[in-house]
């Protein structure tokens, strides 16, 4: 199959550059690191062997791009008023656009973009960035889950899988809620309290108030949740969550770095949208709503 990746930063240079390095065909739209890339390649620099890629398909503009059979966005949700700009021209009739984002809400908002496309949530777990050109530093984790939205070819669902796993990621498929909503059990606590605290995940959890504060936050997720009939989501996942970080390397998450670099926070995903959900269906999630108020402030 041929794979599209818009967004070569973190987490869309580096499963793309995955599955490029396995011998898949892969064509990156990148902006800024368009030239560096082209002259030097992507370098990879990974707990499960460093590689590097050269030479890379890589284009400025998605016009010049050629039509794909999957494409991987790994943007920011904030960048996602492009999308009707960036996917169009990767697009056939049957392509499957796999959204690699945080959040909740993402699917539903794309879907509206584009009635027709077949849409798959992509759910990481990793300890990624990219803080200069060409350049991702892959720290620890990796896996990914996969969660059919709107796809309707079940062939194709199983072929992607296939070649994550065939690229040495370790990837599987799981239901949409169920997915969408783990993953906020990890993301929303960490994100925004090393932002509003300026540390890091381990600090965070070597302070007892602040290991209970993230607990408890977990907790409003998983409530939440279940309170929306989401199944496979308990106390015990987040006292997996916390053993998780407890054991990963010191890490900045993507919003602490979207910070720390001046860009924009992805608040409306990651808080806004889950917590207007849930509260929409009578469940309150006091301390998180919190942590967004101290959010917007900062981004403000």
């Amino acid at each position: 199959m041929r794979y599209g990746i818009i967004g070569v930063g973190a987490i869309g240079g580096y499963y793309g550059s995955k599955l490029a390095h396995s011998g898949q065909e892969v064509h990156f739209l990148s902006h800024s690191d368009y030239q560096f890339v082209k002259e030097r390649g992507m370098q990879v620099d990974s707990c499960d062997g460093s590689f590097h890629l050269f030479p890379v398909n890589v284009y400025q503009y998605p016009t010049e791009m050629p039509k794909c059979d999957v494409v991987i966005v790994g943007l920011k949700t904030t960048n996602n008023h492009l999308l009707p700009e960036l996917l169009p021209p990767l697009l056939h009739e049957e392509s499957v656009v796999v959204l690699i984002q945080n959040g909740i809400g993402v699917e539903a908002d794309v879907q509206k973009m584009f009635p027709e496309v077949q849409l798959i949530a992509g759910l990481a777990f990793i300890c990624s960035a990219k803080t200069e050109p060409g350049h991702v530093n892959h720290q620890c984790y990796g896996s990914i889950n996969l969660a059919n939205y709107s796809c309707r070819d079940e062939v194709r669902f199983a072929e992607i899988l296939d070649d994550f796993t065939n690229a040495g990621i370790v990837a599987a498929s799981v239901p949409y809620d169920e997915a969408r909503w783990k993953k906020a059990v990890w993301n929303m606590p960490f994100n925004g309290m090393t932002v509003a605290l300026n540390t890091r995940t381990d600090l965070l959890l070597k302070n007892p108030a602040t290991r209970q504060l993230i607990y408890d936050q977990m907790m409003e997720v998983i409530g939440a949740a279940q309170h929306l009939g989401v199944t496979g989501l308990d106390q015990s996942f987040a006292d997996k969550m916390i053993q998780m970080t407890d054991e990963m390397t010191p890490y900045s998450p993507s919003m602490k770095l979207d910070y720390d670099f001046h860009r924009p926070m992805e608040i409306h995903y990651l808080y806004t949208r889950p917590i207007e959900i849930a509260e929409a269906s009578g469940y309150q999630m006091p301390k998180l709503k919190m942590l967004e108020a101290e959010l917007k402030f900062l981004s403000e």
